[in-house]
């Protein structure tokens, strides 16, 4: 049995346990907030933030933990020692947080800004 095809952000926040629904949706809701020019659609069946078509950030929710994208491994790489030393696990692409994260911020804005410019800079 495949898993549900979820036609909205708010379908797929829906699905979620409500701690985890909650946590997802409120880093989508700042992101939209803080960078006006930014979209939120499901693509990959998750919640993804783009601009003009190019993906800026990406949220899912894992069986253990919630994983955050800035879709980019050099932006992942210039904030590996800032994650790691949070105590976030982080990967190629992303890094992991609990379901109940409080949310850091200035951790995502900083983030999105940085994909933000490396997009800009491939113009």
């Amino acid at each position: 049995m495949s898993p549900p095809r979820f036609p909205s952000v708010d379908e797929y926040l829906a699905s979620l346990a409500p701690t985890k629904a909650r946590t997802l949706g409120s880093v989508i809701a700042l992101v939209l907030s803080e960078f006006p020019g930014l979209e939120a659609k499901i693509a990959w069946n998750v919640p993804q933030i783009h601009r003009d078509g190019k993906y800026v950030f990406g949220v899912s929710s894992l069986t253990r933990h919630l994983a955050l994208a800035p879709w980019s491994e050099a932006v992942i790489d210039d904030f590996r020692e800032r994650l790691e030393g949070a105590g976030y696990v982080v990967r190629k692409n992303l890094f992991q947080i609990p379901d109940d994260w409080e949310i850091d911020r200035d951790l995502v804005k900083d983030l999105v800004q940085a994909r933000l410019a490396e997009l800009d800079e491939a113009r």
